[in-house]
């Protein structure tokens, strides 16, 4: 199902954008989907479309493609078209957007390696068709070839379709803030925050080049179709930008606004801050579901500054609330239904408490003990997310287990392991292994993959660390379950897909313990994709298993890690920490030593892991304050996850 303005069943054609009352502030035309997965299906179709009618014509079909996270469903599913449904890419000639300058083509990191290994090694187009900049044209020789690959796109009468992600500067291909609205192919200088973006795939920012050769911003609005893919929260914002904003150079994707057939698809994270999906109340007559209605009064405790209770009629009437006014009575019945709302998310008991009336308390009383998993992607994501929930759990006698999903070994750096193998040496001066691993990891080059041995090193200092973090909260190892799951251990920051393997590591484990709850990572936004591999895991663990009679007990809670927060009126329950479980939960993050300092994925914020948890959770508790609800020193969030 799509979502927004306009409903699209199967298509993502172009309409034009601000000709609809919910959709006036917008200047791109968008369509916005449940998932991203379903809608690559959709624009893989469109593109397989226009394949096959210039085929029909006798014509080529000229492709710009982008590289990154975002378009690799979409060369999924042409692929498996190609091998299931014989589409043909013979008459297909493609245009990449961009490469890092210099760079190697055999380089893992290279856009060329990136094409060929997504797409051009599995199907049939022909070789000479595919053009990708060369990151190792001489810098002598760079200004001649941008102007030949230029000259060659305009040879074929230019582009057919473009394919486009966006970077959080705002950048398309690598056009970023100051390019001009005509810009053509050529090199550039990488913006910091596209480099700290692409620091995870570099392992460090330090690795990460600081020039490409990209198409430019003319060439890219020449193209007559345009689609361009959002997904994730890490978007919203340049998102919103760009579709609303006005046109700059500060952030380059608004010039798109202009072209005429162009389309945005989102996924609903992506699009969250969109005016008609964040306030629809602005922009629309609104049903009032009890979410929304808890959305509005949220939104209007910030913009007003002031607790729920305090809020007037008058505040909701020149705020675009009027209907919603109109359907509860007054302001005063209004206030106290939401303010007791938010009230009830509260506990301080989130395995329930017992002996008590639980009609207004986020978990069940009963049984008073409850079997209880954990799951981890990486292990510190249990500590960092949720360790005063955690440790809450424990003292109040549930039966919890820890499930560490990966082994979390790429994050580990080099410098870390070699510290572990020489003093694994001198402990043991006979082990050869520690003696090859020390050779590797002094001789590595930026291309070389992890060897089994490093990588098994590099496993088990993480698994280590967990260990010490959750004997320090209480919990005996024979209660902690290091799952390994398959998907990731491939030695690169690229992961694998999903397979049954990974699929039935996770039922055999809830099948096992038989858990009263399950708390899971919620938070996608992760910058190497991680967390939502291993929530898809689950997900897919939980429809295979619901038939099964004790999952009638089951409760699923989504906790978010260090990246983003719930936002308030998305809370189902709210778990307080006094200031010595704030301690608590700092010392058992510390426990993950070689996350501490120098992390090797540490995205554009430079504070320390569990500087982030414990403002995010100081955050949380004062939004509840300024509701006006009582003031705690910090709070864990979660939200109830229904299969």
């Amino acid at each position: 199902m799509i979502k927004g303005g306009i409903s699209y069943k199967n298509s993502i054609s172009f309409k034009e954008a601000g000709k609809f009352e919910e959709t006036r502030f917008e200047k791109i035309h968008n369509v916005i989907f449940d998932s991203s997965k379903e809608a690559s299906v959709l624009v893989a179709q469109e593109i397989a479309n226009l394949i096959q009618r210039k085929e029909e014509l006798k014509e080529p079909c000229v492709l710009g493609l982008a590289t990154g996270s975002s378009p690799i469903k979409v060369y999924e599913e042409l692929v498996r078209m190609h091998k299931e449904e014989g589409l043909s890419f013979a008459n297909v000639v493609t245009f990449n957007l961009d490469e890092y300058y210099p760079m190697d083509k055999n380089n893992i990191q290279s856009y060329y390696y990136f094409m060929h290994e997504h797409l051009f090694n599995h199907v049939d187009i022909i070789p000479e068709n595919i053009n990708i900049p060369d990151g190792k044209v001489s810098n002598e020789e760079l200004q001649q070839y941008c102007i030949d690959y230029e000259m060659k796109i305009k040879s074929y009468g230019g582009l057919d379709f473009q394919l486009l992600g966006i970077g959080r500067t705002g950048h398309i291909g690598f056009n970023e803030p100051g390019s001009h609205i005509n810009s053509g192919t050529r090199s550039i200088t990488l913006d910091h925050l596209t480099r700290v973006d692409a620091a995870p795939s570099f392992l460090g920012i330090d690795n990460v080049p600081r020039k490409a050769i990209t198409m430019g911003i003319g060439t890219v609005r020449n193209a007559k179709r345009i689609v361009l893919l959002g997904w994730g929260i890490s978007k919203a914002d340049v998102l919103k930008s760009t579709i609303e904003g006005e046109m700059s150079s500060q952030v380059p994707a608004t010039y798109l606004q202009e072209h005429n057939n162009t389309t945005f698809v989102l996924d609903t994270e992506a699009s969250s801050e969109l005016t008609r999906v964040k306030t629809p109340w602005l922009v629309k007559s609104c049903v009032w579901t009890e979410e929304l209605k808890l959305k509005a009064v949220v939104w209007l405790n910030e913009l007003t500054n002031k607790p729920i209770l305090k809020l007037t009629d008058k505040d909701y009437n020149d705020n675009g609330m009027s209907g919603l006014l109109a359907e509860e009575g007054t302001a005063y019945n209004l206030n106290i239904k939401m303010f007791n709302k938010m009230q009830h998310t509260i506990t301080g008991w989130p395995g329930g408490k017992p002996n008590e009336d639980d009609t207004y308390r986020p978990e069940r009383s009963t049984p008073e003990q409850k079997r209880i998993i954990i799951f981890s992607p990486h292990p510190d994501d249990d500590v960092i997310s949720m360790g005063g929930t955690f440790d809450r759990l424990v003292e109040q006698g549930h039966d919890v287990h820890i499930a560490y999903q990966t082994s979390g070994n790429i994050a580990v750096s080099n410098e870390e392991a070699l510290k572990f193998a020489e003093v694994s040496t001198v402990l043991n001066s006979v082990s050869s292994e520690s003696d090859d691993i020390i050779k590797f990891l002094k001789n590595k080059s930026k291309n070389d993959i992890d060897t089994i041995e490093v990588r098994k090193l590099k496993g088990l200092i993480r698994r280590s660390e967990s260990l010490g973090a959750t004997r320090y909260l209480g919990v005996a190892d024979s209660n902690v379950h290091f799952l390994d799951l398959p998907f990731y251990e491939t030695g690169t920051v690229k992961k694998g897909n999903l397979t049954e393997a990974d699929i039935k590591i996770m039922c055999d484990l809830i099948e096992d313990i038989k858990p009263h709850q399950i708390y899971a990572a919620g938070d996608l936004a992760d910058p190497h994709g991680t967390h939502k591999v291993c929530l898809d895991s689950l997900f897919e663990s939980l429809e295979r298993l619901k038939h099964n009679s004790y999952m009638d007990d089951c409760w699923v809670w989504l906790y978010r890690g260090a990246w983003h927060e719930w936002e308030v009126y998305q809370i189902d329950m709210a778990v307080p920490m006094s200031p010595d479980q704030v301690l608590k939960k700092r010392h058992a993050i510390f426990y993950h030593q070689s996350q501490k300092d120098g992390v090797m994925f540490q995205g554009d914020d430079s504070r320390e892991f569990w500087v982030r948890a414990e403002d995010r959770n100081i955050l949380t508790a004062k939004k509840y304050h300024d509701l006006g609800l009582a003031d705690y020193s910090a709070i864990e969030a979660f939200k109830r996850y229904h299969f």
